[in-house]
């Protein structure tokens, strides 16, 4: 596909192009609603440079939604809500503390982890952060953490929403992209645990310095068999859409149907769901759904425009006249991403670098399946890099606790994150072994 890449061009782009980017900026900055911006941005680039019609824009919006692998995307949400409704969330972080709370920072841990089995099931980080955060925070500033540090944590561990298989993440991009998402899964299993142990790790070295937390409990068998045979059911679910979608019986879209009716029947199975707790859950979920489908829409007709303009072909030869050390390239690509972590949320970031990123990977070698796997864990260190970070405002909005105190003691789990995100990025391995 980008083959002609390797061919030299001369390429330019003159007002046409940057006055309306410009403004798109500039839109963006007084806080209008992305899918808006991206919107406006494509109308006014499509008419100022006469590259494609106008009327190409109606099309294109559904041919961006028009996708059998989107329907997961408010399937894996609505997943996530009934979890929580139905307390099956609660079970898991249980299971989580009778794992690793005999540690010394057990229960710091434990939260950890219980974002990672949260991960396998919502697919989003936000949702990932705001349930997980209502539970914990208040028992771990009980235990001696700081409440700055506590929210730190849990947003840091949170960030495993977007990096652990079924995240929404990689749907989008395998959807923007044209790759399998069952195939990002798999490659993202490990990543996405190696950002999950970063975590653990750097709150275990953390503790053993600052002395937040010292378990004396020990390590219980009949405790922990006790607690994952009560967690037997909420244990089902992420078997269910990992091992469905690993061993090939189901895609992503199939596994999230069959996750939320199997959660849906264990709520009323248990007592924990009535139907009158339908419409909250449903409106829940479309609110979400609500603010990414109108963005992969807009986008459609943007992504069309750039390629016709040649912007990608643009921008990778105006990298490489800078460099062509595939080593600095990468830290640049890695800036940039974890810089649009900062203000903007996966989607956009998704649908509007990826296909300016992808070609420059691929002129300097990267494979697109090890591509994606380290734009997504570069966005995911984003959520929790201070001040914008976004994982870091759902904390503070569910705790009270100020975005200023929750970021400083976040830098930890940036560099930690950071080192992880590196590796991936210089040992392709890490990301392809498993295909």
């Amino acid at each position: 596909m980008y083959q002609y890449l390797t061919q030299p061009q001369e390429l330019s782009l003159g007002w046409e192009f940057y006055l309306p980017l410009v403004g798109m900026v500039i839109l963006i900055l007084l806080a209008v609603r992305i899918w808006v911006v991206i919107g406006l941005g494509s109308l006014v680039m499509l008419y100022t440079t006469g590259v494609l019609p106008t009327t190409l824009v109606g099309e294109a919006l559904f041919d961006g939604i028009d996708s059998f692998a989107l329907i997961a995307v408010p399937l894996f949400i609505l997943t996530g809500d009934v979890l929580v409704r139905t307390g099956l969330s609660l079970k898991l972080l249980e299971v989580a503390e009778a794992t690793m709370g005999w540690q010394r920072a057990g229960l710091g841990t434990s939260t950890v982890l219980g974002c990672g089995f949260f991960a396998c099931i919502s697919g989003s980080d936000a949702a990932d952060a705001a349930a997980i955060s209502r539970i914990t925070i208040d028992r771990l500033v009980e235990k001696g953490y700081p409440k700055g540090y506590a929210c730190a944590l849990v947003a840091a561990g949170a960030c495993t929403g977007i990096l652990i298989p079924p995240s929404i993440a990689y749907i989008i991009i395998g959807l923007v992209l044209g790759i399998s998402a069952s195939t990002l899964f798999l490659a993202a299993a490990i990543p996405g645990v190696l950002i999950l142990a970063s975590v653990m790790i750097t709150n275990i070295i953390v503790n053993r310095f600052k002395g937040y937390e010292a378990s004396d409990i020990g390590f219980n068998f009949k405790h922990w068999y006790k607690t994952v045979y009560s967690a037997r059911y909420a244990l089902l679910i992420p078997f269910i859409i990992l091992g469905g979608i690993y061993s090939g019986i189901f895609t992503p879209t199939e596994s999230a149907a069959v996750a939320v009716m199997t959660t849906i029947i264990i709520g009323f199975f248990q007592g924990t769901l009535t139907l009158k707790d339908f419409p909250k859950m449903l409106e829940n979920s479309a609110k979400v759904n609500g603010v990414i489908v109108p963005i992969i829409a807009m986008s459609h007709p943007l992504a069309q425009t750039l390629a016709s303009l040649q912007v990608p072909q643009f921008f990778v030869y105006s990298i490489t006249a800078f460099t062509t050390n595939e080593y600095l390239i990468i830290l640049l690509m890695l800036l940039i991403l974890m810089i649009a972590g900062c203000v903007m949320e996966t989607t956009p970031n998704i649908v509007i670098l990826s296909p300016l990123l992808l070609p420059l990977a691929l002129e300097i070698g990267m494979n697109e399946i090890h591509f994606c796997i380290f734009m997504i864990t570069s966005l995911g260190i984003g959520f929790i890099t201070p001040p914008l970070g976004l994982n870091l405002f759902v904390v503070s909005g569910v705790t009270g606790t100020s975005v200023l105190a929750i970021s400083r003691y976040a830098v930890f789990f940036v560099l930690s994150m950071l080192v992880v995100v590196l590796f991936l990025a210089f040992f392709p391995a890490l990301s392809l072994w498993l295909l």
